[in-house]
């Protein structure tokens, strides 16, 4: 029987080289994607637009070298038999927008690492108003947010700053729903398109929104310089590819490290989020609570005697001298005995 045969470990092989030749192993089949026989067909319709329609198509995600996230990632579903749930939100409602090409590429290499990745549209969300709290976008919207487990936000820069499409969907998500928090403790990554040179103006800003939105946003964040020229132009084969740059690896090492933080954040989810003030704020709200409850008890007993009388403060000055209500108004006194 022929022998296996077995690469030799050489003398001359430093730690750098072997973490490179394990990888290998990792580079082009690895993947933790939800199959099409695993996933939930409506979500995948409606969701998951990003998902390639042309299996043959060479696909660049495929071949990343992602070992480290990988094997984390691996060990998480393992452990925990969950998928890392992950909103995705693009700022732009061109047909041929930029911010949703980079914002689906992002999600291809967040589905590879086994996320359940889920991208809201955001044609025919309302602009922010006081009526339409119920309409099925909204809804639909916050709904998402509640799900997740962290968020990636990718928006256009227009006039230095993010545009009104995006800014109008975080502002229908609330800081807080009765006892629900939408957003609290969630991880968040940014990325921004630019039509011109390379900004920073609208991942500052994102980066902003996600602390009031009380989100931990990663240290990382990817700006896209001239995004029109970092794909394939219109009707030509993978107009909808990022092309090999600097920029395109920038956008990788930001997936990469918000699977990592949401892995390692999430079993704390609650813990984050868990504040004295509110703390303190419900413990005042059961107490008054408590005593309201126990009051209408008390009403209801029938060893409960009430004597009601007026008093005229202007009649009595001793009650008037040490009372904080200067007024000649009468009041009633309700005394309860039993």
């Amino acid at each position: 029987m022929a022998q296996p045969i077995v690469e030799p470990l050489r003398i001359t092989d430093t730690l750098e080289k072997l973490h490179y030749r394990e990888a290998l192993s990792f580079r082009t089949s690895q993947s933790l994607a939800l199959s099409e026989s695993e996933d939930d067909p409506a979500i995948r319709q409606k969701y998951r637009p990003f998902i390639l329609s042309n299996t043959s198509e060479k696909d660049w995600v495929s071949d990343l070298e992602l070992t480290t996230a990988l094997k984390l990632a691996e060990n998480n579903l393992k452990n925990t038999n969950q998928r890392l749930k992950v909103l995705v939100l693009y700022g732009s409602l061109r047909k041929r927008s930029y911010s949703r090409l980079v914002a689906f590429e992002a999600c291809r290499i967040l589905f590879r690492l086994g996320c359940d990745v889920r991208v809201f549209d955001p044609e025919g969300l309302p602009v922010k108003n006081d009526v339409d709290h119920g309409h099925p976008k909204v809804q639909e919207l916050r709904s998402l947010s509640q799900w997740s487990d962290g968020h990636v936000w990718v928006s256009p820069e227009q006039h230095g700053n993010l545009t009104a499409v995006f800014k109008n969907q975080i502002d229908w998500i609330p800081l807080s729903t009765g006892s629900i928090r939408p957003t609290q403790g969630r991880t968040l990554a940014i990325a921004q398109v630019c039509g011109g040179s390379q900004s920073f103006n609208a991942v500052n800003s994102l980066r902003i929104l996600g602390r009031w939105m009380r989100m931990f946003t990663i240290p990382n964040q990817s700006s896209i310089p001239k995004a029109y020229t970092q794909f394939p132009d219109e009707g030509q084969p993978g107009d909808q590819r990022l092309m090999p740059s600097g920029n395109r690896d920038r956008l990788v090492d930001c997936m990469e490290e918000f699977v990592k933080y949401t892995i390692l954040m999430r079993p704390h989810m609650d813990l984050f989020g868990d504040r004295f003030s509110e703390r303190e704020e419900k413990r005042v709200k059961d107490a008054n609570h408590y005593n309201l409850s126990a009051i209408a008890d008390n009403w209801s007993s029938p060893n409960l005697f009430v004597e009601c009388s007026r008093v005229d403060y202007s009649t009595e000055p001793r009650l008037l001298a040490s009372s904080s209500i200067k007024s000649s108004h009468s009041y009633l006194i309700f005394t309860f005995s039993y």
